[in-house]
């Protein structure tokens, strides 16, 4: 893994460590360079609602994707002609950018897209899905597009292990259910973690889909950072890179966490 590993390291700690510095004043863009937290000060009444608001996207969009994954995952290890199918439905939705799909799902769920005029129902009567007040738009793009992604490695995982030991719970007198619950669902526990530990992250810090589908104010942390690096005033940088900074440290804090749960999860099995 070095060689890959490596160059992205110092890529990612460089961006972070540039971001950093100029976040706590060690590299302004002028004057002397001198510590202080002014930027997180200057954006401190947008950077808790923000937080609040990614947390939730990326949550809510994460339990759906590992919910509808796992479902995916089980159903495609129940039988081989379904396992095909189903898995050749989800690798197509792999290579679709999520830009593409913002744009699928913001065409089927505002008030004039296809899904309205497909059940024939007024644009006035139907709900505020794309950039509404409750970002279910942007919940629905996420966790679709991570289902997928959730499912296929879940689905690797449980093909070349769940059926040699179902099979012998089987012979020892397990049921259905038991199986389940002992053998299948122990088995995809470290892949949905981790996969759902990264299709969180992803939402966490993504811009595209919540810029697209989300409302204008207030705004997740990616779309505030982005729109405070593109102001015409040279000012906000620090406070972009400020947004920025918090956001990799929750992400960071996240797969801490993430990591510790996988050994939890190895250390009970």
């Amino acid at each position: 893994m070095l060689p890959a590993l490596v160059p992205v390291v110092a890529v990612v700690g460089a961006a972070l460590g540039s971001a950093l510095l100029l976040a706590s004043g060690l590299a302004p863009l002028v004057g002397r360079p001198e510590p202080s937290v002014d930027a997180w000060r200057a954006v401190g009444a947008d950077l808790g609602t923000s937080l609040r608001i990614s947390l939730g996207i990326a949550s809510a969009a994460t339990v759906i994707a590992a919910l509808v994954g796992l479902c995916l995952a089980l159903a495609a290890t129940a039988a081989v002609r379904r396992s095909r199918l189903l898995g050749t439905l989800a690798s197509l939705t792999i290579p679709v950018p999520h830009l593409v799909g913002a744009a699928a799902i913001g065409l089927l769920l505002a008030d004039a897209g296809f899904l309205p005029r497909l059940l024939g129902i007024d644009p006035s009567s139907w709900p505020s899905l794309v950039g509404g007040r409750l970002w279910i738009a942007v919940v629905a793009e996420y966790a679709w597009k991570e289902s997928a992604f959730i499912a296929l490695v879940v689905t690797a995982v449980l093909s070349s292990r769940s059926a040699s030991y179902g099979e012998t719970a089987a012979l020892l007198g397990a049921g259905r259910w038991a199986r389940l619950r002992f053998v299948t669902l122990p088995l995809a526990a470290p892949a949905l973690w981790s996969t759902a530990a990264v299709s969180f992250v992803y939402a966490l810090g993504s811009y595209e889909v919540a810029a697209l589908l989300g409302r204008p104010f207030p705004e997740p942390l990616a779309v505030l950072a982005f729109r405070l690096f593109t102001s015409i005033d040279l000012a906000a940088r620090p406070q972009a890179a400020a947004v920025a900074v918090t956001t990799a440290g929750v992400a960071l804090v996240v797969v801490l966490l993430s990591l510790r749960a996988l050994r939890r999860l190895a250390a009970e099995r």
